[in-house]
């Protein structure tokens, strides 16, 4: 027997197994040895024995069991072919051809945004005179992404919400438009072409010079222009293409020229030496936005670009000053996280009530390393005596608060770097071109020598980074063009706490107005060669050396002759030559003039005068400082209005863990892999194409993995958008979990689904009525589903014109599942066996619903909205030959009828709970059931509905509806309904009740031994100590269910029990 195979040999006589007294060596086993192996042997025969009369025992109940059919596999789903030319309406196919048998986002999107964009539906109407319409205006621009990225969830958020709003308001019949455009993102494109530049070529843009480096960035802008272009198409925005800009397009540099005279002519733009954000590796001043603060608990090693070992930081370095001409020796003691940074100094502060110092109130300290004595100053606001020795070393031209001391105490300012990071000759001969952190050791090393040197601590800190290149932020003091924000700033503050700009949420209006009332002056100089260069111009006048400095020496002109005007003016008696300025301007200086540089602005066009103010700025609420408050601020100074009356700050977008999207982290999402679906390896290839360093590679690797373990499903855009303005709730961030957008791609199907069999239902030969009316022959279910019609239009509407994404999406839909769930399937008897007026009824009320719920949808949905309304026969008023352009469904007062709702609501109710009964208690066919009611209306809306209840239940063949008790027979279970309607199921002789009984019971049996256990856990002396809150919690909730079933098993035990009597 192949089953005993390897199992020990057996006495025949005895049955005992045999022991070999021998080991493999030929020694004798030991009696011990024998024992165990006899024991062993034993407990293998008695399993083998046990399985052989399992085996017979099977053979016997069932000795001709068949073999498991295979499962029948589907047959595979045709490839949809769109034939459809691009631009021209699409071709739609059958909705029974094989292809389009289930719902697939890819047939479902296609072609459409091109015939949209054809047509110039997304274009602004006017009236016949070229006015703006009476139903009224609805414009937004929107946000430009960077011209050379690519799309993320962000933008995705952003568009959907926008374009939501856009697409509904044009549906209200107003005047829209969705301006679009691209930022040329100086600082993000320049180093993106460097970084390619040298991998391909070993090259830097010197090696270019200005004109042909800059020829070369709009090559590379030309090509992922139409990237990202197609990208956001993909998305559905509806934006006007005719309108597109581009910030260094000639009308938009022409609007930077015009801001930057205007500004500079009346003083608002100055030139001023003070500390920038200066990043070494890519050699120019960045904004606070492109700054990333690292947090480090102590030592740390950080990777530095151009440096091949990593830098030390969170570390905090005592050393000594010996005091000027101090008889006894005697030193002053600092601490300092950048010891490099002492060639710099040129004050110690100490506070001015410190006791420990006041013998020092007047003196000098000497400079370790230059011949250079630096005064003790006294100092309030910049030292703690609390903290550390109460002595501080001023840097005033390398710190931002040392600035602001050196200021005070009117301190001399020494750089002490060049640009590319390194010494410069204030520091020595010995020091002169040696790299910033490289002099960090050799500084400690110097100090050691000199026994200066004191000591070093963990010290946790913030470490300043640059976003675009990883690099260590240094604060450099340098000439740049700032702009004056006070006098702008309290005009910023008006408009909104007068209403002329609302700012939603809350939370965000609140931020609005700290960063204003704590304005600081703006630098927007940067040493880049991508970008608007500043139109300003150095008089350089012959013969002389001025400063450069100095603002005196310069003007602005809207070009070279306007300036050489300004600059003879000045200077009527000299000659002189101009050089324009070498910067260009911080990128956001031109994306704060984006609301009405688009328009044309400084010319007075039709745009401007039409759109202007725009009616919305929608966008993230993490730009509300950078971007929205500098558009009120310039739209006020150089317009003299608000440039849109409306902010509606959206959130950020996080993982289904709440962290926050980062290339590191692998969770970023591109929003055309949730539109096409992709495969964790894929996922995984995509991360080699972009900056990141191989060891964050496979981190990153190890978060996609956690994140899509089974890469990102094909979603579809529609999907998508829906599930980004279901997730606007109005708080702060957004935790994405892509199977709740999974979730809406089954729901898109569900639309799909029903409408095909609408249109079934309806048949080829069916014409709606002209107008959207009722006929008066509408049966109560028909009544109940145009109420929730007319007033889930009222709903979303008003959520809509709140900006209330969440109640809107959720409200439509939740009645597309009545109208699937409900409708459609109480309904089918109506149209299958009711009376031809029955029958005609119910079939328009089913085209009335599929026709406004799919243009309820379509500001969500634009896609599949326009497939399916497409295949709708049209009612003879349509005018529209686009579900773009047609009517929004709005409240009407005619299919407003609560009464008939609440008398629908019954019998579903009914319906509900007898479906309940029939499941408790396993009847599937042939059941009986009688609703007992006293109550006039009650009873009567249930006798007259009673073949509707029983096309909704598929156990049953007829209700009897009855006005006492005492008319139900013997052996019937009970529900109520509410307090005046009771169900009754009639189950004695339909069931085994002591089988049903004997299954309740172990079902109890499991309950309570569950309430055991949870009591058990809960019950231990350390719990209250050990568990945390979020256990305790489950805990009782676990326990109130458990307690909660065991209440309704042994209801139903004592039920079946009376059942018996």
């Amino acid at each position: 027997m192949a089953d005993l195979d390897g199992l020990p040999p057996v006495d025949p006589t005895t049955g005992e197994p045999i022991i070999n007294p021998l080991k493999e060596d030929g020694t004798a086993k030991t009696p011990k040895e024998i024992e165990k192996e006899k024991k062993k042997a034993e407990k293998l025969l008695k399993f083998a024995a046990k399985q052989a009369k399992k085996k017979a025992a099977a053979a016997t109940a069932n000795p001709q069991k068949k073999a498991k059919k295979p499962k029948k596999e589907a047959e595979p789903i045709p490839e949809f072919v769109d034939k459809t030319v691009p631009g021209e309406k699409k071709v739609l196919v059958s909705l029974d051809d094989p292809s389009l048998k289930s719902y697939n986002p890819a047939n479902v999107e296609s072609s459409w945004y091109d015939w949209w964009v054809k047509s110039g539906f997304f274009e602004p109407e006017f009236t016949e005179d070229g006015e703006i319409k009476p139903e009224g205006l609805f414009c937004i621009p929107c946000p430009p992404p960077n011209v050379t990225g690519a799309l993320h969830i962000g933008h995705a958020l952003t568009i959907s919400i926008q374009d939501s709003l856009i697409r509904y308001n044009r549906m209200k019949g107003k005047t829209v438009l969705f301006l679009p455009g691209f930022d040329h993102a100086g600082i993000a494109t320049q180093s993106v072409v460097e970084k390619q530049m040298w991998a391909k070529e070993k090259k830097t843009r010197h090696d270019y010079g200005r004109t042909e480096f800059v020829n070369k960035v709009w090559e590379w802008k030309d090509e992922y222009h139409n990237r990202i272009k197609n990208q956001i198409k993909n998305l559905g925005a509806s934006y006007d293409w005719t309108r597109e800009a581009f910030t260094l397009d000639p009308k938009l540099t022409n609007a930077v020229v015009e801001a930057f005279v205007r500004l500079h002519d009346d003083g608002t733009i100055y030139r001023a030496s003070r500390l920038v954000n200066w990043s070494v590796k890519l050699n120019t001043a960045i904004s606070n936005l492109e700054v990333e603060n690292k947090d480090v608990k102590g030592r740390t090693l950080l990777s530095v670009p151009n440096y091949d070992e990593k830098v030390e930081f969170g570390v905090l370095t005592s050393f000594a000053y010996p005091v000027a001409d101090s008889e006894t020796g005697e030193k002053l003691i600092i601490a300092t996280t950048r010891p490099e940074t002492l060639f710099g100094d040129t004050a110690i502060a100490v506070h001015p009530d410190d006791p420990r110092y006041t013998h020092l109130h007047g003196k000098f300290v000497q400079h370790p390393f230059l011949p250079r004595k630096l005064p003790i100053v006294l100092d309030k606001e910049a030292v703690d005596m609390e903290f550390g020795t109460g002595a501080v070393k001023i840097t005033p031209a390398h710190d931002q608060n040392d600035y602001q001391t050196g200021k005070r105490h009117n301190l001399e300012f020494i750089n002490i770097l060049t640009d590319n990071g390194l010494l410069n000759e204030n520091c020595g001969p010995e020091w002169e071109g040696m790299r910033r952190f490289d002099a960090r050791k050799a500084v400690i090393e110097k100090l050691k020598e000199m026994g200066l040197y004191i000591g070093q601590e963990d010290n946790e800190m913030t470490i300043p980074t640059c976003s675009r290149s990883g690099d260590i932020i240094e604060p450099l003091l340098k000439p740049q063009w700032w702009v004056a924000q006070g006098d702008m700033a309290k005009e910023a503050i008006k408009v909104v706490k007068n209403g002329e700009v609302t700012i939603t949420p809350k939370s965000s209006e609140a931020e609005y107005f700290h960063w204003l009332e704590n304005i600081q002056d703006w630098c927007i100089s940067r040493q880049l060669w991508w970008g608007h260069r500043c139109p300003v111009y150095f008089i350089k006048i012959e013969g002389r050396e001025d400063d450069r400095n100095d603002g005196t020496f310069w003007v602005a002109g809207r070009n070279l002759a306007e300036a050489e005007e300004k600059a003879k003016a000045k200077y009527p008696n000299e000659k002189f030559t101009l050089e324009q300025d070498e910067d260009v301007l911080d990128t956001w200086f031109s994306s704060g003039l984006w609301p009405f540089s688009t328009l044309g602005w400084p010319e007075k066009t039709a745009d401007l005068e039409h759109f202007y103010p725009f009616s919305m700025l929608e966008t993230g609420w993490d730009i509300l400082f950078f971007w929205v408050s500098r558009m009120i601020l310039l739209g006020l100074k150089l317009t003299g209005s608000v440039p849109f009356k409306e902010v509606f700050c959206h959130s950020l977008v996080r993982d289904a863990q709440g962290r926050k999207m980062s290339k590191s982290l692998g969770n970023v999402v591109d929003p055309l892999d949730v539109i096409s679906g992709i495969k964790l390896e894929d996922l995984h290839a995509k991360l080699l194409l972009g900056n990141l360093d191989p060891r964050e590679v496979e981190k990153a690797k190890l978060g996609q993995k956690e994140s899509y373990p089974n890469g990102i499903p094909q979603c579809g855009t529609d999907a998508m958008r829906f599930a980004l303005c279901a997730y606007t709730t109005g708080g702060r961030d957004i935790n994405l979990d892509i199977l709740r957008v999974e979730g809406y791609r089954k729901f898109c199907n569900k639309i799909y689904q029903a409408t095909k069999f609408a249109l079934m239902r309806l048949g080829d030969d069916y014409q709606p009525p002209a107008e959207k009316h009722l006929s008066g022959k509408e049966s109560l279910v028909e009544k109940w589903i145009l109420h929730k019609l007319t007033t889930t239009s009222k709903v979303v509407n008003e959520a809509l014109e709140k900006r209330d994404f969440l109640n809107s999406t959720s409200a439509i839909y939740e009645f597309w599942y009545l109208v699937c769930d409900v409708y459609i399937e109480n309904s089918k008897y109506l149209i299958q066996e009711g009376s031809p007026e029955e029958q005609k009824s119910a079939k328009d009320t089913l085209y009335t619903l599929i026709e406004d719920a799919l243009k309820l949808i379509h500001p969500f949905m634009p896609f599949i909205s326009e497939e399916l309304w497409q295949r709708l026969p049209k009612r003879a008023t349509e005018t529209s030959n686009t579900i773009v352009k047609a009517s929004y469904p709005v409240y009407e007062q005619e299919f407003d009828n609560e009464s008939a709702a609440n008398a629908y609501e019954l019998v579903l109710d009914v319906t509900k709970e007898a479906r309940s009964l029939l499941a408790e208690y396993n009847i599937l066919k042939n059941g009986k059931v009688y609703v007992e009611s006293n109550h006039d209306e009650s009873f009567e809306t249930t006798t007259s509905q009673k073949d509707s209840i029983v096309s909704m239940i598929k156990a049953i063949d007829e209700v009897t509806v009855v006005r006492k008790s005492s008319e139900i027979p013997e052996g019937c279970v009970l529900k109520a309904v509410n307090p005046d309607v009771n169900v009754h199921l009639l189950v004695k002789g339909h069931i085994d009740i002591e089988a049903e009984i004997a299954k309740v019971q172990k079902k109890l049996e499991k309950a309570n031994k569950s309430k055991q256990n949870i009591e058990q856990t809960i019950g231990r002396k350390d719990y209250e100590s050990k568990a945390n809150d979020q256990a305790k919690e489950a805990n009782k909730v676990k326990l109130e269910n458990s307690v909660a079933e065991i209440e309704g098993l042994e209801a139903t035990i004592e039920n079946l029990n009376r059942l018996k009597l």
